[in-house]
């Protein structure tokens, strides 16, 4: 994998919790999340959860932050089964069976790196890599991922507003809207004007999305439609995560680890059976 890549966009989500509560938040989640995103025959398989250091579960190269180098955290390595969750123009030219995406991610937390590929169609033309830091702040470091100069001019810096930025019609919930939900624990809501410079507590999650789709005739239309598409799930997934605060709000890292078992079980047998679930690609969005 090359180390730079020609399409690089860090999207600065800003939340109104600590980064601690966010390690918490963002695994639950992520185990909910997964549930709304599984059924008849598609969505998401977990192969490996578990511990990493520098012997077991190792990255390939250092994982490195804000001046920092991270060595153990959770591996967790998944599979994502989804047909109808890429753009059409993409299912005419994939041949059945090809569009199983991994995603392979250690997490370090605050530090977070996820690589996902398809190894058995695309191999080494195709990649998306999320690097994300979590910092108590309102998202106004220039460069906490540490990029080289070439980087950091063509990097795209997008902010991220959970309450006031615009969704897709189709992705709207009332009960996934910041702007109109109260945390009764934890008084925080609804997300309101200029909430951002209000919030106490306050934390940003730094996204650096690199994307690369080596494909003939379809590289630029693809890794746009990639950053697109991640600007999206990075939107409505933190949307639920502040909406669901009362859900999460309170539980361990132990009572995370246990969840994250269950949900494991509970996606097995979603995929065997029901519906196709969750967020799929369109022609619009191509």
């Amino acid at each position: 994998m090359p180390p730079t890549s020609p399409n690089i966009s860090e999207y600065r989500v800003v939340l109104p919790m600590t980064v601690d509560e966010y390690q918490v938040a963002q695994l639950w989640s992520v185990a909910e999340a997964s549930k709304n995103e599984t059924g008849g025959g598609e969505g998401i398989e977990v192969r490996v959860n578990e511990p990493f250091d520098e012997t077991h579960h190792a990255p390939k190269s250092k994982l490195e932050a804000n001046g920092k180098t991270y060595t153990t955290g959770q591996f967790t390595h998944k599979i994502y089964h989804l047909s109808s969750r890429v753009p059409a123009f993409i299912r005419l030219i994939a041949p059945k069976g090809s569009l199983e995406i991994h995603e392979e991610a250690w997490n370090a937390y605050p530090y977070c790196r996820t690589i996902i590929t398809n190894p058995d169609y695309m191999k080494d033309a195709f990649y998306i890599k999320i690097e994300t830091m979590h910092m108590d702040d309102k998202g106004n470091k220039e460069n906490v991922h540490g990029l080289i100069p070439e980087d950091m001019r063509i990097r795209k810096v997008v902010p991220i507003d959970i309450a006031n930025d615009p969704i897709k019609h189709d992705d709207y919930k009332l009960e996934w809207d910041p702007s109109k939900n109260k945390s009764e624990k934890t008084n925080r809501g609804p997300l309101v004007g200029n909430w951002q410079e209000k919030a106490d507590p306050v934390m940003c999650c730094y996204k650096l999305v690199s994307c690369k789709f080596k494909w003939f005739g379809l590289q630029n239309r693809v890794e746009k439609f990639i950053q697109t598409q991640e600007k999206r799930i990075f939107t409505n997934f933190h949307r639920q995560v502040f909406c669901w605060m009362d859900k999460w709000h309170g539980f361990t890292m132990e009572d995370i680890r246990r969840i994250e078992e269950e949900t494991k079980n509970e996606l097995d047998e979603a995929r065997r059976k029901g519906s196709i679930k969750g967020t799929k690609g369109t022609d619009e969005e191509k």
